[in-house]
């Protein structure tokens, strides 16, 4: 894929997650937010690698940072290594999502909800 920027959302539910893509060289930048106060709480950084399990696999590996008192750095981490072992390339995750006095069920599907968004950005640079 030559160029890439592109911007795309979960869809107009509650816990609408939305992202900016941009491809930077080979590698992409990923800005995900959500919810009543979008905002930069963690960073993750993932690079590509051969599996572990499996050296004919791309598996990849991340270093996230948390601004204090926020939350995204499972999120953050697990988009980006799913992004770089799909893509094969360096990925950086921005994350900042917020709703007021969001309760379990709430928290479960904004994961659902990050987990669609990552198969939505990864389909639109696997199929360009």
């Amino acid at each position: 894929m030559k160029n890439a920027e592109f911007k795309i959302q979960t869809g107009l539910d509650a816990y609408n997650l939305k992202a900016a893509v941009r491809k930077i060289g080979d590698d992409f930048l990923v800005a995900i937010w959500g919810g009543e106060k979008p905002h930069i709480g963690a960073v993750a950084v993932a690079q590509p690698r051969p599996s572990l399990k499996d050296s004919r696999k791309t598996s990849a590996s991340a270093s996230v940072f948390c601004f204090v008192g926020h939350k995204e750095d499972d999120l953050a981490k697990a988009v980006s290594e799913k992004l770089a072992s799909a893509l094969n390339t360096p990925v950086v995750v921005t994350a900042g999502i917020h709703w007021d006095n969001l309760d379990a069920q709430g928290i479960q599907q904004v994961l659902k909800n990050s987990q669609i968004l990552t198969d939505l950005i990864r389909d639109k640079l696997l199929n360009n």
